[in-house]
């Protein structure tokens, strides 16, 4: 299996599950015989959410979760153990034909029908006999291996152990496993890490013993089911107001996980379409992309409990309230226009959001998006599109994000404008899937050259009451929190946070409506994770465009002399052809902005003005001037303002803690995580990335509190030995020096106490925040 931390409890998972390999509801033609054997309460000793899902959660999840686990192996659920692995990847950047989607809950409905579609079983089948064959099960073999072998007393591992994003993965079927282990005897589960403790192991094998019992959750509490009813009314009212808001709100919502405000037990939800009517069971229309035919009649928006584990890579919080109601009421509903006809499901309609919801006004739509603008940035991240350097090379490391006020004139607020122009709006989601994408994409690229030149005459038409200044940015109203966001790149991850963190940055965008409403419908709804190579190579250089238009909006707010150099600044070796499209010949403004500058540094200035504006609305949560002992911030703050090659030695993102003393527990309070911003001469270019660093300009952001959901190291540090800490950090010059500093502060993966460590870290997320917390992903931990 694959080689990166497979969590040791997916071995014991396996084991656990050797008996039965069925979901827990048989799907429509399943034989009983076949059916996952009911459990009666009080006959186990060891029962799955109590004991088992605890350690799975802590020991496997962290490696198998969501569409990135090794083997597509998902332990976040017992459907997915159930399901088994699978020897394809779902991130192929090299496949010329879309493959078939393998979603858990959606692509099929029982251990036959995933089978059928190429799904090993990872425990043993129903019909094999748990008390004959105990250890029966690639699962329970992984572990036996791992307890056979254990971790090497080395570090950093040998190279034996590939822990590369895109490193070739194993996935032996029972038959083949013989084979694997007599050629990679160290790849026991969980892969790469230490081993379970006997109390764990013992749990999952006394629920083996027992038959691997699995019960269904009890039934909501009363309260939840009167606040399903109450929203699936709402959204499933027959007026057209309501029908045309609903499938809106679909389209936005369907990745995010919905829950009902103050819950002493949080529950969450996800928002799916379903041919069933509200008060029947939920059937799930499974279409690749949320806005595809989802067939004949009518289509019912529906609240689907979530029994799957939080995952900090995937989670996204969004509450379902009262004052959520109204808003919508307020937004959708009481607002004058009238809806002409229902929008097509064809592709030519319903992939352009300027088409399809046209009769939506488009006011209402930017306030929708602004309420929870960081919500749906996460959905850009934490979707399926932003995964690997492909995807990602085509954002700065860090960069801070501003919105362009709803009650403005700008330009992209004017709904006929919209309308007018929405023929040059088309987005790559709708290409066909039999071509390899580069003639689609010259397409792409003339129909936003005529956007642009559209919008550069638009500008000089209104240009009296269009003068850019700083009354175009929304200050959240003084009180909304997603009024400026930061996002980070991680080399091959990225996170993103509300507030602007961090010493002013290289770059920054300012985005409109149409902005924030193509990335959504490029990188989110109309992005097919299962896509070919055309597909997704359209999508990485059409974000291109949408990233340059929104330097563009930036960049006018300077002074017109300034925008030229600062822009061959950013694109610093990039081609002239690329930098017109930021500011030059296929769009400009020759005007000046309305901003008065006083200095000789108007892009610092202008950051500052942003920060005045917007300083009642401003999350400060993450930033280190709030750390209330004034040494450890003194320490961070030093820490932060180092600059240079010995940054370079960093990993992407650290999580560290500060303690007392050498053995005291983690305190939530004191949690940081160190970013490696890395510096580049312009990020213009699909290749030869590395041809592009400057380890000169490279930079570490400090924050308080956790940022990223893909940990690259862990460090723990004696508050009387931040000192040695920075300034270890400071004088890195090699890969030598920088493996004397993790000796004495990292936790490394080889660490006997890096589970405990582990445990921990995440106790402390969520204590320090409940509502975004979720598991770690372990992927990317390092070997050095």
């Amino acid at each position: 299996m694959d080689k990166r931390c497979w969590p040791t409890c997916l071995v014991l998972v396996l084991l656990a599950l050797v008996s039965c390999s069925q979901p827990p509801r048989p799907s429509p033609g399943e034989t009983a015989d076949t059916a996952r054997r009911a459990v009666t309460p009080g006959t186990a000793s060891v029962e799955y959410w109590r004991d088992v899902k605890p350690i799975l959660d802590r020991r496997c999840v962290v490696c198998h979760g969501c569409y990135d686990a090794p083997c597509q192996l998902n332990l976040s659920a017992f459907e997915g153990i159930t399901r088994g692995g699978h020897k394809k990847k779902v991130y192929d950047t090299t496949r010329l034909l879309s493959a078939e989607p393998t979603r858990l809950f959606e692509d099929a409905r029982s251990a036959a029908e995933w089978r059928q579609k190429g799904f090993f079983p990872v425990l043993s089948e129903p019909d094999q006999a748990v008390k004959e064959t105990p250890q029966a099960g690639v699962m329970a073999r992984m572990l036996a291996l791992k307890r056979k072998h254990p971790l090497p007393a080395v570090t950093p591992l040998p190279e034996t152990f590939d822990f590369s994003l895109d490193r070739k993965q194993q996935c032996p079927a029972e038959a083949q496993f013989d084979v694997f282990s007599d050629k990679y005897p160290l790849w026991g589960m969980p892969y790469g890490l230490p081993g379970l403790t006997e109390p764990e192991h013992d749990t999952l094998m006394r629920w083996i013993e027992a038959g691997t019992p699995y019960q269904e959750q009890a039934p909501l509490a009363p309260p939840y089911g009167e606040r399903i009813r109450e929203w699936e009314a709402f959204l499933n009212d027959d007026s057209p107001k309501h029908r045309l808001m609903s499938r809106y709100l679909y389209e936005h919502l369907y990745l995010t996980s919905l829950y009902f405000d103050a819950p002493s037990t949080r529950q969450y939800f996800r928002l799916v379409r379903s041919r069933s009517a509200p008060g029947r069971p939920i059937d799930v229309i499974a279409t690749r992309l949320p806005y595809d035919d989802p067939g004949p009649g009518r289509v019912h928006y529906r609240l689907q409990p979530v029994h799957a584990s939080v995952l900090a890579k995937t989670h996204i919080p969004y509450a379902l309230s009262p004052a959520r109601k109204r808003r919508y009421t307020e937004l959708f509903l009481d607002a004058k226009y009238d809806v002409r006809a229902m929008p097509t499901y064809d592709s030519t309609v319903a992939s352009n959001p300027f088409l399809a919801f046209q009769d939506l006004p488009v006011s209402s739509r930017y306030r929708f998006l602004l309420d929870d603008a960081a919500v749906f940035l996460m959905t850009f991240i934490k979707g399926p599109s932003c995964r690997g350097q492909v995807a990602l090379d085509v954002i700065e490391d860090r960069f801070w994000i501003f919105f362009v006020d709803p009650d403005s004139a700008i330009l992209e607020s004017n709904a006929e404008f919209l309308a007018r122009e929405s023929k040059h709006l088309w987005l790559p989601a709708e290409g066909a899937a039999g071509r390899l994408g580069l003639v689609s994409w010259l397409k792409y690229s003339r129909l936003q050259t005529e956007f642009l030149k559209a919008k550069q005459a638009y500008l000089e038409e209104h240009r009296s009451k269009l003068e850019p200044n700083l009354g175009f940015i929304w200050d959240g109203n003084g009180r909304n929190t997603n009024a400026a966001l930061t996002v980070f790149r991680h080399s091959d991850s990225a996170s993103v946070v509300q507030g602007l963190v961090g010493s002013n940055p290289k770059t920054s965008v300012l985005l409109t409506y149409q902005l924030m409403e193509r990335i959504y419908y490029l990188l989110v709804a109309g992005f097919d994770v299962y896509g070919y190579l055309g597909h997704q190579l359209n999508t990485r250089l059409y974000m291109d465009f949408l990233r340059m238009e929104g330097e563009f909006n930036f960049l006018v707010l300077l002074p017109k002399e300034m925008r030229e150099k600062e822009r061959d600044f950013w694109y610093r070796d990039a081609h002239q052809s690329v930098k017109e499209y930021v500011y030059g010949s296929r769009i400009q403004y020759g005007y000046d902005s309305g901003v008065e500058y006083r200095t000789d540094d108007p892009k610092s200035e202008l950051f500052a003005l942003l920060r005045r504006r917007l300083a009642g609305a401003l999350n400060t949560e993450y930033d280190i001037g709030g750390e209330a002992d004034v040494e450890i911030r003194a320490q961070l703050e030093a820490l932060a303002r180092v600059r240079g090659r010995a940054l370079a030695w960093l990993p992407e993102v650290a999580f560290v803690a500060v303690t007392e003393t050498a053995g005291a527990d983690i305190r939530a309070d004191r949690v940081y995580t160190l970013i490696h911003d890395d510096g580049y001469s312009n990020i213009a270019s699909l290749l030869d990335q590395e041809g592009r660093r400057l380890p000169d300009e490279d930079g570490v952001t400090v924050t308080r509190g956790f940022v990223g959901a893909y940990p690259n190291a862990f460090y723990r540090v004696e508050r009387s030995s931040l000192p040695q800490f920075v300034a270890g950090i400071t004088s890195l010059a090699s890969e030598q020096d920088y493996r004397k500093f993790a000796e004495r502060f990292a936790v490394r993966r080889t660490d006997p106490g890096f589970w405990h460590h582990s445990d921990q870290l995440h106790r402390a997320y969520g204590a320090r925040a409940p509502l975004e917390a979720g598991l770690f992903d372990y992927n990317r931990l390092e070997n050095r």
